[in-house]
Formats: C-alpha cells, sequence, structure tokens
C-alpha cells in the first residue's frame, strides 16, 4: 500500500484533523515529511526484495550474487558488457555444458557483447571413408560445380574437406583435432531506412546516398531459443552475389536486408555483377533486360533498364564499428528538445532555408527522415539566439551542397548541429564586420564528409580540402563523437575534440590550421580522437588517448614538425601518439617513447577510406604500445570506447575455464 500525507490524516480522528485545519495544517504538513520517508522505505524494501534475483537486481549487487556461485568479476569495458548479468544468469547452466560447443559460442557473446559463431575444425577434415559411416562431404576431392561450397572457403562456413594443419590456431593453422575456432564480428549491421539513391545517371544507382561502393550486409535474425549455434541468417555477414541469386525471397523486402521503393509490379530482380568496364565508370559490367532492375550487393548498385521514378527510395544495411558520425542509432538523450518552436523541414526545394529563417531568433529545424536534401543554405543568427539544426532520432538525413554553407550570428549566439550528413561543400562561419560571431558552434554526431570522396556530380573533390572554416574571433567550436575533414580555424577560436576523426586524406596534407591553412588555427582539446594530417596550434592544451597520424612534407607550407604547437609551455599530451620529431607541450606515456621504436611503432589502419565499415580502425598487427597504449589499456584513438582489447582478454580468460582439456582454442576476427 502506498500511503501518502492525505491518506495519513485520514487515519487519525475527525477533531484532529478540524483543529489542524484551524490552526494553518502544520500537522498535514508534518504527516507529509513522514509519508515522504515512508514512501522511500517502501521503495527500499522493493529493491531488497528484487535484488535477491539476477534479472531484477540492480547492477552493483550483480558481482555479489556472482560470488555466491564462484564466479570470477571481469572487467567492465563497455555499456553492453558493463554488468555481466547473463553471464552471472547463465553459469551453473554453463558449467554443467562445460566444453560443448554451444556453450562456448553463448559465452562469446556474453561475454564480449559481439555477434559469435564457433566452429570445432576436425569435423571439416578430409578423412577415408568408411563403408559403416560413409562421409561423402569429406573426401580428399572438391565439386567445383558446387559454386555456394567454393564461396565459403576460408570463412567461418567452410564447408570443405581439408587436409591437416599441424600449426595450431595461435600459429596460424585451422583444420586440426583440438582445433576450435571462436569467430567474433565486431562490427554490426548498421539500417538506412528510406535513403535516397545516389543517381550516377537516369539509369544506374548507388545503395549509398554519397555515391561510393558500399558492401551491403544482411539484416541479422534473432537466434531462435533452440538453436544450437548462430548460422548466416543470426550474424551480420556480407551479402554475395550468389548469395542474393539464391535466395532473393530471403534477402529482399521491406523489413529484410535490402528494398528499392517504388518499382512496378512484375519488374523482376536479379543478382549480377554491375562493376566498372572502364577506369572512368561509365559503363558497368551487365545492362539489364527490358523489366528487370540488376542488383549488386557487393558494390550497393543498381542498374534499371527504364529510369525510375526520381527520387529514388531504398532501404539497405551495412556494416558499422561503432555510433560515430550521421546513423540511424539511438541519439535522443543529445537533443535539446526543449527549443521553441520547432520547424520540419519538407520535402520541397528551398525548404531547409525557409526553415532556417524561420529560427533566426532561436528553435529547431529538424530533418524528418534519412533523405537527401539537395540545397545551399545560409544561416544568420540574431544577437542570444539559440539554433539547433538537428537529424529527427535514428534517422540519417544527407544534406548535399552545391558549395559553402555560410554561417553568420551575432555575439551570444550559438548553434547546434546534431546527427547530419554534409556532403559536397563545406561549412563556413563567416565573421561579420567587427570579425565576431556565434559564441558556440557544436557539431554532435555529424559527419562532414571528408574531401577525398565524391562530389554531387560523381567527381572526386579535392583531398585535403577543409570541411569546417572558422573566419570568427573567440568562437568556442565543439565537435563531439563526429567525422570530419580537415579544419580550418582561427587563432582567437579554441576547439574540442572528443571521440572524433579529423582526416585530411593523407598523413602529409594540413589536418589542422588557421584559415589560411599554414598559420596556427585555435587552441586545441581532443580525447579519444584520430587526427590524419599535419596540424599546426596555438596551443594543444590537453590531448588523451589521441593518435595524430602525421608525416612530415616537403611542400608548402614548410612546417617545421608533422605536429606543431606554438605555445609549449602550457599544456599536455598524455597516453596518445605523434611522430617523435613533432614539437608539443610535455608528453606523459605518448608513443614512441624512444627513437629506436619510430620506425615499429606507427598507427596501421584497415581503412582510412571513408565509407567503409572499418574506417578508422587499428589493424590488429599494430604495435601493442598504441593498441593497448590508453589510459586503461584499451586502443589509442577514435575507436578506444569499444575497449576491445578488454573484450578479447575477457574471452581468453573465460576460455581457460570452459574449455575442454586438450582443446586448442583461438579467437578469429571476421570482419
Amino acid at each position: 500500500m502506498t500511503l501518502d500525507g492525505a491518506a495519513l490524516l485520514q487515519l487519525l480522528p475527525a477533531i484532529y484533523r478540524l483543529r489542524d485545519a484551524d490552526q494553518g495544517g502544520a500537522l498535514a504538513r508534518l504527516l507529509d515529511v513522514l509519508a515522504e520517508q515512508v514512501q522511500v522505505l517502501q521503495e527500499d524494501l522493493a529493491q531488497l526484495y528484487d535484488d535477491q534475483f539476477i534479472e531484477t537486481c540492480a547492477d552493483w549487487v550483480v558481482p555479489y550474487i556472482g560470488d555466491l556461485i564462484g564466479y570470477r568479476q571481469l572487467n567492465g569495458v563497455a555499456a553492453t558488457v558493463s554488468s555481466p548479468r547473463a553471464e552471472v544468469a547463465n553459469t551453473i547452466n554453463l558449467r554443467r555444458g562445460k566444453g560443448t560447443v554451444t556453450v562456448l559460442e553463448r559465452l562469446a557473446r556474453d561475454v564480449t557483447g559481439w555477434d559469435a559463431h564457433v566452429v570445432e575444425y576436425f569435423l571439416g577434415l578430409a578423412a577415408t571413408q568408411c563403408v559403416k559411416h560413409v562421409r561423402p562431404g569429406a573426401g580428399g576431392t572438391l565439386d567445383l560445380r558446387r559454386q555456394p561450397l567454393l564461396e565459403r572457403i576460408g570463412s567461418p562456413f567452410d564447408g570443405a574437406a581439408h587436409g591437416v594443419d599441424v600449426r595450431g590456431l595461435g600459429g596460424g593453422g585451422r583444420w586440426n583435432l583440438p582445433n576450435v575456432g571462436i569467430h567474433l564480428w565486431t562490427q554490426r549491421s548498421a539500417g538506412l531506412s528510406q535513403a535516397t539513391a545516389f543517381a550516377r545517371d537516369s539509369l544506374r544507382f548507388f545503395f549509398d546516398p554519397l555515391g561510393a561502393d558500399t558492401q551491403l550486409f544482411n539484416r541479422p535474425q534473432p537466434l531462435p531459443a533452440d538453436a544450437p549455434l548462430a548460422g548466416e541468417a543470426n550474424l551480420p555477414v556480407a551479402i554475395s552475389r550468389r548469395a542474393l541469386a539464391a535466395d532473393l525471397d530471403g534477402f529482399y523486402g521491406p523489413d529484410q536486408s535490402l528494398f528499392i521503393g517504388g518499382l512496378p509490379a512484375g519488374t523482376t530482380l536479379l543478382a549480377a555483377d554491375l562493376s566498372d568496364l572502364d577506369a572512368a565508370g561509365t559503363q558497368w559490367a551487365h545492362v539489364p533486360a527490358a523489366g528487370s532492375v540488376l542488383i549488386d550487393p557487393q558494390r550497393g548498385r543498381i542498374a534499371f533498364a527504364a529510369a525510375p521514378a526520381r527520387p529514388l527510395a531504398v532501404w539497405f544495411h551495412r556494416a558499422s564499428e561503432a555510433d560515430l558520425g550521421g546513423g540511424e542509432y539511438e541519439r535522443l538523450a543529445t537533443l535539446s528538445l526543449g527549443l521553441r518552436p520547432v520547424v520540419e523541414v519538407q520535402a520541397a526545394n528551398g525548404s531547409v532555408q525557409a526553415a532556417l529563417g524561420a529560427v533566426s531568433a532561436g528553435g529547431a529545424v529538424q530533418f524528418p527522415g534519412s533523405a537527401t536534401w539537395a540545397e545551399t543554405p545560409s544561416m544568420a543568427l540574431a544577437a542570444n539566439a539559440v539554433v539547433e539544426l538537428r537529424a529527427a532520432d535514428q534517422t540519417r538525413p544527407v544534406l548535399q551542397l552545391a558549395g559553402e554553407l555560410k554561417i553568420s550570428g551575432a555575439a551570444g549566439s550559438e548553434l547546434t548541429l546534431n546527427g547530419l550528413v554534409i556532403s559536397g561543400g563545406a561549412l563556413h562561419l563567416a565573421a561579420t564586420a567587427n570579425g565576431q560571431g556565434p559564441n558556440t558552434l557544436r557539431l554532435v554526431h555529424c559527419t562532414l564528409v571528408p574531401g577525398s570522396t565524391l562530389k554531387s556530380d560523381g567527381s572526386a573533390a579535392q583531398p585535403g580540402a577543409p570541411s569546417l572554416v572558422v573566419e570568427t574571433k573567440g568562437t568556442r567550436v565543439e565537435l563531439d563523437h563526429c567525422v570530419v575533414g580537415a579544419l580550418r580555424i582561427a587563432a582567437e577560436c579554441p576547439v574540442s575534440l572528443s571521440h572524433c576523426i579529423v582526416d585530411a586524406g593523407d598523413p602529409a596534407s594540413v589536418a589542422f590550421a588557421a584559415v589560411d591553412g599554414n598559420a596556427a588555427g585555435g587552441a586545441l582539446q581532443a580525447t579519444d580522437s584520430t587526427l590524419v594530417g599535419r596540424v599546426h596550434s596555438a596551443a594543444i592544451e590537453a590531448a588523451s588517448n589521441c593518435i595524430f597520424h602525421a608525416r612530415a612534407s616537403g611542400a608548402a607550407p614548410p612546417w617545421p614538425a608533422p605536429v606543431w604547437s606554438e605555445r609549449r609551455q602550457q599544456g599536455c599530451l598524455r597516453f596518445s601518439y605523434l611522430p617523435l620529431e613533432s614539437i608539443v607541450p610535455r608528453r606523459y606515456r605518448c608513443q614512441p617513447a624512444a627513437a629506436a621504436d619510430a620506425s615499429r611503432v606507427v598507427p596501421l589502419f584497415d581503412s582510412l577510406r571513408y565509407g567503409d565499415a572499418s574506417y578508422g580502425q587499428l589493424a590488429r598487427r599494430s604495435a601493442s604500445e598504441i593498441r593497448s597504449g590508453a589510459e586503461d589499456g584499451a586502443e589509442m584513438g577514435v575507436h578506444h570506447e569499444q575497449m576491445a582489447q578488454q573484450r578479447e582478454s575477457n574471452l581468453r580468460l573465460r576460455l581457460a575455464e570452459y574449455l575442454r582439456v586438450g582443446l586448442d582454442g583461438g579467437l578469429l576476427f571476421a570482419d
């Protein structure tokens, strides 16, 4: 029963209630205080009951329940695995099935938070046939007509027969009796809904709204409760042409892995190779017949026999490493929901400019979906105006510019961009007559497409072209979970980077400098960020867990160092990588630590091409000083918060407990 002050007052005799009303209600107020404490006590008692069960207990109780059953606590490394509730809840059941592949796969998912699939490699060994136990698939030859089988060779779902490899999993071997491989997918399949396909011409399109080749991925289906192991349908697996042709109904549909909107009834969909026949890409390998549409899932391309209605809406999935830049993920906590008015951008041409004009004195402009708006607006903020230009939660709109998006603002104003992908031009914050501008320019979960990607006409932009230019005095520039190209910031403007990629396209290009690309840019603070290109700053006040992937260049401007801070008496760089010859404030546990290590301890990336799933991700062959050189033992750079090293170490510790004696277990990364 829940008691409040009024309920307690009703329990008293009427004479006391009447006297209290005559004397100002002091007793009623006292009972309100008592009732509040009773409610606190009731809630505490209810929580004590909930804390007896692993399913309902508070996070801090999980280790104590685990201690009762001998569970060994691991490092809490990310939001999805910080409280090992599932593993503690299943500990007894897991221990009963020690050594089985079902338990190992379940354990890998619970400990790391990644998708997993376990393979016993002895099942794939070639063997002589016995008439009492015939194994047709374990012969010493391979049927070259079985294309699906050939396509999966080397993958976690390899069904071919192999000869014995006596090396262990740690030495590169796989096919041996004791080997058990735990395949892990660190990337997930991220959907994009009702996006605008990029038109190469009237008949050829790209799924990617920016016009880049994109490998399409399947939409993982939930693992059934009675399924012993995850299959391809339950994992974020790349879709091949043959797989799409063999199971079109399993991949194509409004709620499936990919879909094309507005197709006429009776259209025939076919999987095909749509590779370029020439260097310019003027012709693709196949041309569709009348009434058909060709889809290449390995390049993310579509070819029509007849011109479709424009704009062409598409639904598809691609691989993603983290919630970085624009994307259809949860961002509700970052939105300024209290701003008024809220003006929604319409589909008509010129609607972005009209919406911005309606909130120049304050308010929010919201893009409702993940379509592309081809428009080049400008913004002028009134004094003390607070304006947010944002994507609705779990959407990824693209603003395709034909030039610079010019921004101006009076003193006291603030501008926030949230969740947008801006391509084709830079954001240019121009100074007013007195050199002043907005107090704050804030970018949250935004992508200012680096200059090496395609322009709206399909041509390549200039590598290293700036994506953000700030000419004002005193404007604070804040970037959080953003992907941007080169930055050109006036020396009077402090800059803060948090979980960002600043990509100039090449380590020798200029990633950070003043507006002219030569003089010192504003004072810099950076946390968990990766900067590709040279840096010239008035001061580096603080940098933690960062990678400055820079290289000296003989071309203009001739700087004395790839990372150059004008002021070196103040500031600190800690747990970061930067070239040894850099001119910066004091360093604390930065890499390389000595000249002898300079050639070995360098960052190696899986990809530095924007649009790739592993963009900005450190390669596993990188030096351990970088992969585990952050202050908490995780990797340096923008993917620091993924805590990949801790997840791996946690799983290796668990394998020592759950792997059967005599088996050799190893971690294999599928992406």
